[in-house]
């Protein structure tokens, strides 16, 4: 289906915004409640009903009263080619242009709307096709989507554990602090560690493969509401 991008823009210049974030939660979630959506853009309620009707008028979403925002067939097009540009744009700025893998997220939110068909698909082909942004999460349809949606939550992970770090999700990239904390600490996806400690405040990590005599040096404490926004896989016993 073809989307006309610009047109949609200058009808509502927000509509990016609010379809990107729909399309994740009803990828991640299955749903997408207006109090969500609200969270997820960073304004009230009222602020939503508004946008959700604009995009409703724009044949771009539909909603029965009291129920969750669902996209129409436009809507998701517009949303899967937009979060694929996305994703392509941030792998341009990382991995090419040696850009900061904290900020490209930003960056590539001001970009993804302006860049062709023609160009996301050279894109996709000169990068060598990725799977995923640089941040872990899948790029629509791609064979590894199922298996990083399905990746538990850091935060459920056991004392002892080997993991992998798999992805930080998009929810989690939207937090003031979470890329920053994530860059500082070398959590990102394909890095390994063992969990030292679980409470109810943090999880203690451990670079995988490091001496154990110099982990008071290199423990790294992550507090649980950010290790909620990761996902990992499990390694086998040492």
């Amino acid at each position: 289906m073809e989307v006309d991008f610009a047109e949609i823009d200058r009808r509502f210049p927000a509509a990016a915004e609010y379809l990107g974030a729909i399309y994740i939660l009803l990828r991640d979630y299955g749903n997408v409640s207006h109090t969500r959506l609200a969270g997820w853009v960073g304004v009230s309620a009222p602020a939503v009903t508004q946008a959700v009707g604009r995009l409703k008028r724009l044949g771009l979403v539909q909603q029965q009263r009291y129920q969750n925002v669902v996209l129409t067939d436009e809507g998701r097009s517009f949303a899967v080619k937009l979060l694929r540009r996305h994703y392509l744009v941030e792998r341009l700025l990382v991995g090419v242009l040696d850009y900061p893998w904290d900020k490209a997220d930003e960056e590539a939110k001001l970009l993804q709307s302006r860049i062709s068909d023609d160009f996301a698909d050279y894109l996709y082909r000169r990068l060598g096709e990725p799977q995923t942004c640089p941040h872990g999460n899948p790029m629509p349809g791609v064979p590894v989507e199922a298996k990083l949606l399905a990746a538990p939550k850091l935060s459920e992970a056991q004392s002892g554990m080997g993991v992998i770090i798999l992805r930080i999700t998009e929810e989690g990239e939207q937090l003031p602090t979470m890329l920053a904390f994530c860059h500082q600490n070398n959590i990102r996806p394909g890095v390994r560690f063992r969990i030292q400690s679980v409470d109810q405040e943090a999880l203690m990590l451990l670079p995988a493969g490091s001496a154990e005599e110099a982990s008071s040096e290199i423990e790294i404490r992550l507090p649980v509401e950010k290790a909620e926004h990761i996902r990992y896989g499990e390694l086998p016993p040492a």
